[in-house]
């Protein structure tokens, strides 16, 4: 479909579309049929600024356009789809992808070109969650994301207190883990016993993507307050255990693009090179579901779990009886993250996003934490209790390739006994690792 016959298509049959889409939808069609680089810069800038200047009916009515009228065309893909079939030769191939790139796609790429572009498409994809039919949209804004954003485009940068202020508050805003109280926590967070790092990317200079804090300990670290007390002392050296205790996605337009990863292993390997008498590279993480699963299992199965009636009182932690539930709980911990799948039966991954992260990256369930977190959100999301992910670097292939091959999670003997004793386990659970 040509430029022009977009744009007589939706204006002539949207009666009610206002002037300022009018104005936008113009410039977006100008800008797929020119092809002159300056020209399409210029409506590319004019097309994000008139797009800016949207308020939110419009922008949804914008969006509700651009899934309905910027999609491909269904009888081009069918008559190349027939071509390709009859004939797989490569100009029938050619044809074929060039018919099921969406007009939508084009129209992102051209608006990229315009100065600040690429933020701006990263920004209109936040707004993209509200409505099922918008799908499409995403898919095609993820898959042009995908590729601005693989890891050639990014570069690796520690963060420290002599990095510039516009940056240092970014941390505190958008810290997702362990909130930052202002400036003196977020310098504690810097010391020398500290690494903060972050992936960049030149069409975002002063916009992290991801970053990871690391404390540097003489042990595995089994308890996040002490790492977040602001008055606790330095300790630079003889340190032996590098602490991976919070990472957070910083930009929302690029969910569902995967950089964790990846900026865990760099920063191991200059974790390394910095501090070579590193021993361990460990997480302390959460377990976000833990709390919310116990609750379902308490209505599922009362009898066998009535002892964590004394979990609704608030200090059932403490005094009579707590070392018993001690127990239960961490018996409960290592069954839900070794055997609580997703939905999809026993070759789903494991019901606890941060397990599956961990446990894709090639890390190993080491250990787990008995009030690990005594925070409200801690105790509330999980009982109190953290788990240890390692990192043995050696072992990180291995163990992804097991993880995704043959859905077997690596995991301590320790971890291993503790879920075998659950009262939930069947006796094939029981014996699988005995």
């Amino acid at each position: 479909m040509s430029a022009s016959s977009f744009l007589r298509r939706l204006i002539g049959g949207r009666g009610g579309m206002d002037g300022a889409l009018q104005h936008l939808f113009g410039l977006c069609n100008a800008l797929l049929a020119v092809s002159g680089e300056y020209a399409s810069t210029t409506l590319a800038r004019e097309a994000l600024e008139a797009y800016a200047g949207l308020d939110e009916p419009g922008r949804a009515k914008f969006f509700d356009v651009l899934a309905r009228d910027y999609s491909p065309s269904p009888e081009a893909v069918g008559q190349s789809a027939s071509a390709y079939q009859a004939d797989p030769s490569p100009d029938n191939l050619a044809r074929l992808q060039d018919s099921v790139d969406s007009p939508r796609q084009e129209l992102f790429r051209r608006l990229n070109m315009a100065p600040g572009g690429t933020a701006a498409l990263v920004e209109m994809r936040k707004k993209l969650n509200a409505n099922p039919q918008w799908r499409v949209i995403d898919s095609d804004l993820m898959h042009l994301l995908r590729s601005w954003f693989n890891r050639g485009f990014l570069r690796l940068e520690r963060i420290d207190w002599r990095t510039p202020a516009i940056i240092l508050e970014k941390l505190i805003e958008y810290e997702a883990v362990h909130a930052i109280q202002g400036w003196r926590d977020l310098r504690r967070r810097l010391e020398a016993d500290r690494r903060c790092f972050a992936f960049f990317h030149p069409q975002l200079p002063d916009e992290p993507i991801i970053f990871i804090e690391v404390a540097l300990t003489r042990s595995m670290s089994a308890h996040i307050q002490p790492l977040l007390d602001i008055g606790s002392p330095v300790t630079p050296s003889n340190v032996d255990c590098a602490m991976f205790y919070s990472i957070t996605n910083c930009q929302e337009g690029l969910r569902g693009i995967s950089f964790g990863n990846l900026l865990i292993k760099q920063v191991a390997e200059e974790l390394k090179r910095e501090f070579p008498h590193l021993r361990r590279f460990a997480t302390l993480s959460p377990i976000p579901g833990f709390r919310r699963w116990l609750e379902q299992k308490r209505s599922e199965r009362p009898k066998e779990l009535a002892s964590l009636v004394k979990l609704e009182q608030p200090d059932w932690h403490l005094g009579e009886g707590s070392d018993a539930l001690q127990r239960t709980l961490l018996r409960l911990c290592a069954y839900y993250l070794l055997h609580t799948k997703q939905e999809g039966g026993e070759n789903a991954e494991p019901l606890d996003p941060v397990a599956r992260f961990h446990l894709g990256n090639g890390a190993a369930l080491e250990r787990l934490n008995w009030m690990g977190d005594i925070s409200p959100s801690g105790m509330s999301r999980s009982a109190g209790l953290m788990v240890n992910y390692v990192y043995w670097l050696n072992e990180l292939e291995r163990n992804h390739e097991r993880y995704f091959r043959e859905h077997a999670i690596a995991a301590s003997p320790a971890v291993e006994k503790l879920a075998r004793e659950c009262v939930l386990a069947s006796a094939s659970e029981k014996g699988a690792a005995a």
